[in-house]
């Protein structure tokens, strides 16, 4: 299987570089058949809360560009619409249903699609810094 570039060909980094590339790194690990939503992305590329963001960055990629932008969808499981008028929302979902993902109903199940990524343990954070000890 081949891997997706991190930084999509001739994309020119102008929305915010080190954040994009967190984006694509999340967005480049999504498997076949799975979807993410923006805020999911957002939240594992470390940027809680910006999937706004996810969404402008996705947004902005370039025709050339092999990152599995079609596996992000909005948090009802639906393809969010653009507004250009492009027919990019009828490509999504062709993708997404070539990789065998299903609609019903307009939306993906969430339930039974969504990417769960192993997230790696991690030792919990000091909130206050270490004592000091006497000698």
């Amino acid at each position: 299987m081949r891997r997706p570039h991190l930084s999509p060909r001739g994309y020119d980094g102008r929305v915010g570089g080190r954040n994009n590339e967190r984006i694509y790194a999340v967005v480049a690990r999504i498997p076949r058949g799975r979807v993410a939503t923006y805020g999911q992305i957002a939240l594992l590329a470390g940027l809680p809360r910006r999937a706004r963001l996810v969404g402008h960055v996705l947004r902005v990629l370039p025709s050339g560009s092999d990152l599995p932008w079609h596996r992000v969808v909005n948090a009802q499981g639906k393809i969010s619409p653009r507004g250009d008028l492009l027919g990019h929302e009828d490509l999504q979902a062709h993708l997404l249903e070539r990789e065998g993902v299903r609609f019903a109903g307009g939306a993906i199940s969430l339930e039974r699609y969504r990417w769960q990524p192993r997230v790696a343990a991690t030792r919990p954070r000091r909130t206050t810094p270490p004592r000091r000890t006497r000698r």
